[in-house]
């Protein structure tokens, strides 16, 4: 028999459905395409469980419960869903192999080390996580839940994260399940600056990218925080956390701080990206900053035909010399007499560019 896949029902609504939020979590992570025995991994639920939930998921209908069988050619064909009692419907479901998980190991190790999708958690099971935390976690005294987050096994581990206290986001921390999605939770929900501190304290989770985004976006974000971890990042980084309408405005003005220290210490090809592919808007939060001779050299050596960035350049006043007669020698600016009078009136234009111009 082929192995199952477990499908939702797309004829039930699966609002109406009165389910646990463990349920809830095992449905958040059917995609209609992953086979029943990868769901322990993928979960982090002991097989048993997972059948246990699967079972009860298809008795309330929330997936089919007609798994594919050989027809008499040999291709398989699925079987068109029939109503059962439950106890029938759970002889249906296929067991979950664990010798076939394992055997594929190798295959899920190599998944694992794929980029994490731009979407951490569908938000059915972030509204499961929170409501299980706020109906049954958080009416419990803060010691036991400091004591719960320890061992915690998801979902509850999730549930945790959205603590506001954090002597729990501590436990969840260093309760052993936890991993890259939970740091994630934290960083887009804890709002107390010591928790922040904690979570940043783990070296693979301040490193990831979603933890990262979330991080800029957490209003509680400590600014010596975002130094420490932003204050070796590419200048182009910080020209977009600084420039971004949904980071609070407190670490925008923290990122252009950074922005303007690395700026004068960071490597010249990076101020050259910088100012190219921002088209020179990026010099406005650099004013009075001057350039080293390489930066100068490597800028005097491109070719330019965007009037923006010609603009841009002409009206930044620590712009070298060299770089403002290169300007001058353009073809783009050749054709547009604008841009020349601009450029001859920078302060350090060629005397004889400032005759032309007047």
């Amino acid at each position: 028999m082929a192995e199952w896949i477990p499908k939702l029902n797309p004829a039930v609504d699966l609002r109406k459905l009165v389910l646990s939020p463990e349920e809830g979590f095992v449905l958040s992570r059917l995609d209609g395409a992953t086979p029943a025995r990868n769901l322990p991994a993928l979960t982090g639920l002991p097989v048993e469980r997972l059948r246990t939930i699967l079972t009860r998921l298809v008795s309330e209908g929330a997936l089919l419960p007609a798994a594919p069988v050989a027809s008499p050619g040999g291709v398989p064909e699925a079987r068109a869903p029939h109503p059962t009692p439950p106890r029938e419907q759970e002889e249906e479901l296929p067991t979950l192999d664990l010798t076939a998980q394992e055997a594929e190991a190798p295959e899920a190790g190599d998944a694992a080390d794929e980029p994490e999708p731009a979407d951490d958690e569908p938000e059915v099971a972030l509204g499961n996580y929170r409501q299980l935390f706020e109906t049954r976690l958080h009416p419990l005294p803060e010691d036991q839940r400091v004591a719960h987050a320890h061992a915690a096994e998801d979902p509850e581990l999730s549930a945790l994260c959205f603590d506001p206290v954090p002597g729990v986001i501590k436990a969840v921390l260093e309760n052993a399940r936890v991993g890259l999605a939970h740091a994630r939770l934290v960083a887009r929900y804890h709002r107390t600056p010591v928790g922040l501190e904690a979570l940043c304290g783990r070296a693979a989770f301040a490193a990831d990218a979603g933890v990262r985004r979330w991080l800029v976006r957490n209003p509680q974000l400590p600014s010596g925080l975002f130094r420490r971890l932003w204050g070796s990042r590419r200048l182009m980084e910080l020209h977009k956390v600084s420039n971004d309408r949904d980071i609070p405005e407190g670490t925008r003005r923290s990122a252009r701080e950074v922005l303007r220290q690395r700026f004068t210490t960071g490597p010249a090809e990076e101020k050259v990206e910088l100012i190219i592919n921002t088209e020179g808007r990026s010099l406005a939060a650099l004013i009075g900053l001057p350039v080293d001779g390489k930066t100068a050299s490597l800028l005097c050596g491109r070719t330019y035909r965007s009037p923006m960035l010609i603009q841009n350049i002409a009206r930044w006043s620590a712009a070298p010399p060299a770089l403002i007669a290169h300007l001058l020698r353009q073809e783009a600016v050749r054709r547009q007499p604008q841009l020349r009078t601009l450029l001859a009136r920078h302060p350090n234009a060629p005397a004889e560019a400032k005759r032309g111009g007047a």
